[in-house]
């Protein structure tokens, strides 16, 4: 996936730190939805190999790894509504009341929550995803 972003200040030698403006995966009509507007015009401040020699000010094409974005998307949505059926279906086999059906499922729920805290952690202890300088603007 690639962004423009702004180089903020340089790390070391192969490395700056960048801010992207935070992304969503609609089609970015914000007049027209609306659903996002608290996520408008965040900015997410990370890390970048800068192999193009990049300057604090210039703004920048970066790229990101499109395999760790979509293991993280998946762990964050999937696995926790994925959890949450299995936890319905799971007590809907064993019993007929409704309200214990639906508390299997907060169950499984929460139960898929857990992986994708600790999957965020760990993102954040190795530094965020990978981003790469790929071409001066």
């Amino acid at each position: 996936m690639t962004q423009i972003a702004t180089v903020e200040r340089i790390l070391d030698a192969g490395n700056a730190e960048i801010s992207v403006a935070r992304q969503s995966a609609c089609g970015h009509d914000c007049a027209s939805c609306g659903g996002c507007g608290v996520m408008s015009g965040q900015v997410i401040y990370t890390r970048a190999k800068n192999p193009l020699g990049a300057e604090p000010g210039q703004r920048v094409v970066v790229q990101s790894a499109s395999a760790g974005l979509l293991s993280a998307a998946a762990m964050v949505y999937l696995l926790p509504i994925a959890a949450f059926f299995a936890g319905y279906l799971i007590f809907a086999a064993f019993t007929g009341n409704t309200a214990a059906q639906y508390a299997g499922g907060a169950l499984g729920l929460i139960a898929g929550l857990i992986p994708a805290v600790f999957y965020d952690r760990e993102i954040r202890a190795r530094g965020g995803l990978d981003f790469t300088i790929v071409r001066l603007l």
